[in-house]
């Protein structure tokens, strides 16, 4: 989590690659809450907001607050708040555009009191891509302290990506995110032990009950939208259909894999990498875009990101030859298994 408070951390661009939450998931969330006694719609937190982009769907509560240790995230939220959805769903009673506040403090998830957050003040708590990081020994607690009678908490997190119409691409996948080979793999540059708690989706984190002294948090639900991804290793009861998912260009999928913190770390280490030689695979790339004046994803280069990208393309060939759509600006569609535990207080 260190590499996102960094004071040379871009958050915008980090904004602009990261793929949005689906309708399903907060649909899914809403309705477990809406069924809750005593549930209300005043007040949602968003634990490790980053930019802004889960809590601005959580629009039929009337104040919204996200929270980030990150200085630089919570500038790049401030500047997307214009561009959050102001309307009514119709979950909550009686909100109006003029009810939605989205605000942003700087705090800790396991330390609310640091943000102004009260006991017993909130109805809706998510933490979304950020769950791994927290001591659960001390969130647990803090969930149940701000937490209304009634009140909801959600936290959820995304695994490794899949092209589903190249499965071939997969062991690539798993190899570059999981390995350990210096040339083609970030493994080792993950922080841990978040990274892992991802990885298991969320497996390993306690429920509440295992928790000392906390009593209140109950109607635990763990689903995993994670369709036929894993399959061995999920409970069958517990997995639904794949909810996550993104039509977009190669390119922009290049963009997606530089938001990596792994990579941040990987080019600490290995200064060189940065400024290899252009991978030569895929000449027609650079002869693309040229004509215009919008600045886009730069595809040139041959650093460890460009080197995985492009053996992703080499295996969608090998895998469907002249059938595969492999150029920098052909689309293509990117999935992503997704774990979520829930809760409500009593």
């Amino acid at each position: 989590m260190s590499t996102f408070a960094k004071s040379t951390f871009n958050a915008s661009v980090y904004s602009a690659s990261r793929p949005l939450y689906p309708t399903q998931l907060y649909d899914y969330i809403f309705n477990y809450h809406r069924h809750k006694p005593n549930a209300e719609w005043n007040r949602a937190i968003d634990l490790g907001c980053g930019t802004g982009q889960a809590m601005a769907q959580l629009h039929p509560f009337r104040e919204i607050i996200g929270i980030d240790p990150s200085e630089n995230m919570i500038k790049a939220a401030v500047a997307n708040r214009a561009f959050f959805p102001a309307s009514s769903t119709g979950v909550g009673v009686g909100i109006t555009d003029t009810d939605h506040k989205f605000q942003f403090r700087r705090g800790s998830a396991e330390n609310l009191i640091s943000a102004g957050i009260e006991n017993e003040s909130v109805d809706l708590v998510i933490a979304a891509q950020a769950c791994h990081w927290f001591d659960w020994s001390k969130m647990w607690p803090e969930m149940e302290r701000v937490l209304r009678v009634g009140g909801t908490a959600a936290f959820w997190a995304y695994s490794e990506f899949r092209l589903p119409d190249y499965p071939s691409a997969t062991p690539i996948i798993m190899e570059y995110a999981r390995g350990s080979d210096p040339f083609k793999s970030l493994g080792p540059y993950w922080e841990r032990p978040g990274r892992a708690i991802y990885e298991s989706y969320l497996m390993d984190i306690p429920s509440p009950d295992q928790v000392q002294q906390v009593t209140r948090l109950s109607n635990e639900e763990r689903v995993f939208f994670a369709g036929p991804y894993h399959t061995e290793t999920l409970p069958v009861s517990q997995t639904l259909p794949i909810i996550m998912r993104k039509e977009m260009r190669w390119r922009d999928l290049l963009g997606f894999l530089r938001t990596w913190s792994s990579v941040s770390k990987y080019h600490e280490l290995y200064l060189e990498d940065k400024v290899r030689a252009h991978d030569g695979r895929f000449p027609e790339d650079l002869e693309i875009g040229w004509e215009t004046e919008v600045q886009d994803i730069e595809v040139g280069g041959g650093d460890i990101v460009v080197r995985f990208w492009k053996d992703l393309r080499s295996a969608a060939l090998d895998g469907k030859g002249e059938e595969a759509e492999v150029g920098a600006d052909d689309l293509l569609v990117v999935e992503w298994p997704l774990a979520l535990i829930i809760v409500s207080k009593m």
